[in-house]
């Protein structure tokens, strides 16, 4: 299809519901980061304060990408997919150690998470390769093998790092967009199905992993020392539980004594805690709506690049959404996966952010909300 002006404002209805999530997180995060920023640098909102200058700059992100024409990313999905391969190797050459896994790139004033940056690389460049080889998108060695080189060669330097769960959750997003764009089932059946084994190999090369697993399915014995590894997940439970059905109201959380970074990867069980089954269902449907809404853009998309692109942009948001509430329910294995616009972060939520702003830019040309005339 051609590539058309804008002829429809920025779709408000994803707009506005992740910048309320985005503001509302700063009451989330100083309700579960308090105690330990008072220990930490003594004083109970210095992380309050880190997290309210990266939502700022998140929003000013996100409004800066709304206004760059989406079709620029085609013609920038290679630099952009090479940038974040040599990021990747920066890490594991250079990179900042941190509990056992060396995931930063330390720039002095600022650390960032190559990993956060590669994941909506791949998903620009697969859109733009998608896009490219639809007319041999069923043929094994030109239309699959391609986009398989990218996606490997992501996880791989992410596995090395290590960093399995971010590695997982970026190798389902990528074989949900090569499903959307029409490749050989077969193909990804066959390819995905070896992806796995060897996925399952590397799960239980660490003991670490190992102990997840084996904790996860009940089959560790009261003496290991692995013992340990279901405590975060017995924390996050029992905030669930005292939660309730209503909460025990805003800054009222126990539990945040108890995890070890509660306004991170556990955020959902302490907001579960504080508001309750009902809160935790009102934020759910927020995603959900922004979802539903994202994948009505990738729809009306104008052509097939924007297609692609914005439902891949919507996919990775739904999987990291799915992962980390079900890793806080105990539905899932404990894995390092944030909720996405809630948990404190640094780049995660500036890349997050730029993401929607370049889906907003596509909901500008799908028509999904007219400009009056």
């Amino acid at each position: 299809m051609d590539k058309l002006n804008n002829k429809g404002h920025i779709d408000w209805f994803v707009l506005l519901p992740i910048a309320a999530l985005m503001l509302f997180s700063s009451s989330f995060v100083y309700s579960a980061s308090a105690v330990k920023s008072a220990i930490d640098f003594g004083a109970s909102d210095t992380l309050l304060w880190k997290h309210i200058l990266r939502i700022g700059l998140g929003i000013f992100f996100m409004i800066t990408f709304a206004k760059i024409d989406y079709h620029h990313w085609e013609k920038w999905a290679k630099p952009t997919m090479l940038l974040g391969l040599l990021l990747l190797f920066l890490v594991l050459v250079i990179g900042k150690t941190y509990n056992g896994a060396t995931r930063w790139l330390d720039f002095g004033l600022f650390n960032i998470q190559p990993a956060e940056f590669a994941k909506f690389a791949l998903v620009i460049n697969l859109a733009a390769m998608l896009n490219a080889k639809q007319a041999v998108i069923k043929d094994l060695e030109k239309g699959f093998v391609p986009l398989l080189v990218w996606i490997g060669a992501t996880c791989a330097l992410i596995a090395m790092q290590p960093n399995f769960s971010t590695m997982m959750v970026i190798f389902i997003i990528a074989f949900m967009m090569l499903f959307i764009g029409n490749t050989n089932v077969l193909h990804i059946i066959t390819t995905g199905g070896i992806g796995l084994v060897f996925a399952g190999i590397y799960a239980v090369s660490a003991d670490y992993r190992m102990q997840r697993l084996l904790s996860f399915f009940g089959m560790n014995d009261s003496t290991s020392a692995a013992q340990n590894e279901n405590y975060q997940l017995d924390q996050a439970l029992i905030a669930l539980g005292n939660g309730g059905l209503t909460g025990l109201g805003p800054g009222q959380n126990r539990q945040s004594n108890f995890l070890p970074e509660p306004y991170g990867d556990f955020i959902f069980s302490i907001i579960g805690e504080e508001y309750g089954f009902i809160g935790l269902v009102v934020i759910l449907l927020v995603f959900a709506w922004v979802f539903y809404r994202g994948f009505k853009i990738a729809k009306n998309a104008p052509d097939n690049f924007g297609y692609f692109l914005s439902a891949g942009i919507v996919l990775t948001f739904a999987v990291y959404v799915f992962v980390n509430a079900g890793v806080n329910t105990g539905l899932l294995p404990t894995t390092g996966v944030p909720m996405p616009f809630i948990s404190y972060g640094g780049t995660a939520v500036l890349f997050n952010a730029a993401a929607i702003g370049i889906l907003l830019n596509v909901s500008a040309q799908s028509n999904v909300y007219l400009k009056k005339k």
